[in-house]
């Protein structure tokens, strides 16, 4: 079962290509229309921290399955600034960008699972899944 899909994010398009991906991969796995939406806003998420922040990284995404459970799962790779209070960005309405500050949070409940590690001034990998 396992497949594994890489977007590189340097463009707002690149954005656009990830989230429809992660979309298809999740309808291969068996996901519904919900969850795929749900796989799809974070992937969303996740890239646009990419491109705001770090300018350059990549969205890998993967089909997994452990125990005769299958599942998706996505993983933001970035060499930008890093996060240095990753305490802060994952409480409901901290924004770095005078957005909503609904994004890792937002991210984390959308997801069966989080994982982040950062390095201030090397960058960042998050890695999330969703199981069926």
């Amino acid at each position: 079962m396992n497949s594994k899909s890489t977007v590189e994010i340097i463009t707002e398009w690149d954005i656009v290509v990830a989230r429809q991906l992660g979309r298809n991969e999740a309808k291969i796995i068996g996901f519904g229309t919900v969850e795929q939406a749900r796989i799809t806003t974070a992937i969303s998420e996740l890239a646009r921290n990419i491109y705001l922040y770090a300018s350059a990284g990549e969205i890998v995404i993967e089909r997994i399955e452990e125990n005769e459970k299958y599942g998706i799962r996505i993983t933001a790779i970035d060499k930008g600034p890093g996060i240095d209070n990753v305490r802060k960005v994952m409480e409901d309405g901290y924004s770095t960008s005078g957005g909503l500050g609904a994004g890792l949070p937002g991210v984390k409940r959308l997801m069966d699972g989080m994982e982040i590690q950062t390095t201030v001034g090397k960058g960042t990998i998050i890695k999330i899944e969703k199981w069926i």
